[in-house]
């Protein structure tokens, strides 16, 4: 095991590795940017190294800055956290060649999960099914309408880089298509560097399934089920929970086998997601893998009692897995909402701000992830999660019950948030009938606007 390691990283995802760290007998070095210094993860580092001015650009993108803060506190890995450079394929290759140790997947693992042209062929070659769609990226809209008319509309526009809805586009007609290219195109190369796409079948309101992987450097890779992550809004998740209400024992089953069997062929390590898309007819489809920690992890560790970051790190040091796949048992049923400093009745805008009072719930099945203290000051430079909520029950409608209280429970002041927002989600009857697609969040609108009719 590490004696020390660096966390690359800020928010909530570095106090959670600092937790895990604590609880693993590893010392922590956290840098952080001076829009940073007074935030809670700073505090309960053992060693903090400030890196640079708030701009991520400037700090926590900034390579060189992070890999002489490693050296300089003689720490033997980094662990990137989630978002940053979690998945930059550069950043791996460079700490594994100063002799640090990256915790997460190889430079090649990233590189062949990241472009997602070629892990859709990967996933291809390993029997996993993937949506009809072209075989490698492009910028000419001319080769764009061959594949679009090959497959046929509506088809979906996907940045081969990158990822959390950055460079795409659905296109539903040939007259637009040149257009949503051109402009996926330049988004993408704006974001990750890379002006290449590719064009895929666009499923009609699918529900969004995604298996938790485990994987050492022995070759043994397991699942700890699945996780329903349908309800987002412009493809940023917002509730999550395991397991999915559709997804059948048998289902499971294929699916698993489907993402272990896909984890082989990409020669995976450490901790990832297999993400599918599962049709209105019940068929999944093989949509992207995520080679890091997720933020939505929480709900898997409440029905497997597996902490997911203390086994990341457990295998960068190559341990070999503790646990079978038939030893894996999973209990109950957990959901997760993402708190934002966003204004949910204004186009949910960013509200940066000062915390004038935090009431967090508690009691049985009740845990809350955060970084937020009364008296913080959320800084306007970074993503808008302030924290996660996440409940555990014996079933779903137990953890609807216990995530509705818990809400009720939750008081942040000071600036607006979506808890209001998630209120709504969780009471909505389409969510405890468990109707959950990519539409949720404009079904629930029509929703309520029919109940204001009446």
């Amino acid at each position: 095991m590490f004696n020390k390691i660096l966390i690359a990283n800020r928010g909530e995802i570095a106090l959670r590795i600092i937790r895990a760290c604590k609880e693993l007998g590893v010392r922590t070095v956290l840098v952080f940017s001076e829009a940073d210094r007074d935030s809670l993860p700073v505090r309960q580092a053992d060693q903090a190294i400030c890196i640079g001015p708030p701009p991520g650009s400037k700090s926590y993108l900034n390579i060189p800055r992070i890999i002489a803060a490693a050296e300089v506190s003689e720490v033997e890995a980094i662990h990137p956290g989630y978002g940053f450079l979690a998945e930059n394929a550069y950043f791996a290759d460079a700490v594994e060649a100063c002799g640090l140790t990256f915790i997460g997947p190889t430079y090649d693992a990233i590189t062949k999960m990241g472009d997602k042209a070629l892990a859709r062929r990967t996933m291809d070659s390993a029997g996993v099914p993937i949506t009809p769609g072209s075989e490698d990226g492009m910028t000419d809209p001319e080769k764009a309408l061959e594949v679009a008319s090959a497959i046929g509309y509506p088809v979906m526009v996907k940045a081969v880089a990158g990822g959390g809805g950055r460079g795409m586009r659905i296109v539903h007609s040939e007259s637009s298509l040149r257009k949503a290219v051109a402009t996926a195109s330049a988004e993408a190369d704006a974001a990750f560097g890379n002006p290449k796409v590719y064009i895929e079948k666009y499923i009609i309101d699918p529900r969004h399934i995604e298996f938790q992987l485990l994987a050492d450097n022995h070759g043994n890779v397991i699942h700890l089920g699945e996780r329903e992550c349908s309800i987002q809004r412009r493809h940023q998740k917002l509730v999550e929970e395991s397991p999915s209400p559709v997804v059948t024992e048998k289902e499971r089953e294929m699916l698993g086998a489907f993402a272990i069997a896909g984890a082989k062929a990409a020669d995976y390590r450490s901790a990832g997601t297999m993400e599918f898309l599962r049709d209105q007819d019940g068929k999944f489809y093989f949509m992207e893998m995520n080679t890091r920690i997720q933020v939505e992890h929480p709900v898997t560790e409440m029905v497997s009692g597996i902490d997911l970051v203390q086994e990341q790190i457990k295998l960068a040091a190559g341990d070999k897995l503790s646990i079978s796949q038939k030893e894996i048992k999973l209990s109950g049923h957990a959901i997760e909402c993402r708190i934002n400093a966003e204004d949910p009745q204004n186009d949910f805008v960013p509200c940066p701000g000062k915390i004038e009072e935090l009431h967090l719930p508690e009691g049985e099945g009740v845990r809350v992830d955060t970084h937020i203290y009364a008296g913080y000051t959320i800084p306007p430079f970074y993503d808008s999660l302030i924290a996660k909520l996440i409940v555990w029950g014996e079933d779903r409608e137990t953890a609807t019950e216990r995530m509705a209280k818990a809400l009720d429970d939750l008081v942040i002041e000071g600036i607006k948030t979506t808890i209001p927002f998630h209120r709504k989600v969780i009471g909505s009857e389409i969510f405890k009938k468990g109707d959950l697609s990519t539409s949720f969040v404009e079904r629930l609108e029509e929703e309520e606007e029919k109940g204001g009719e009446g």
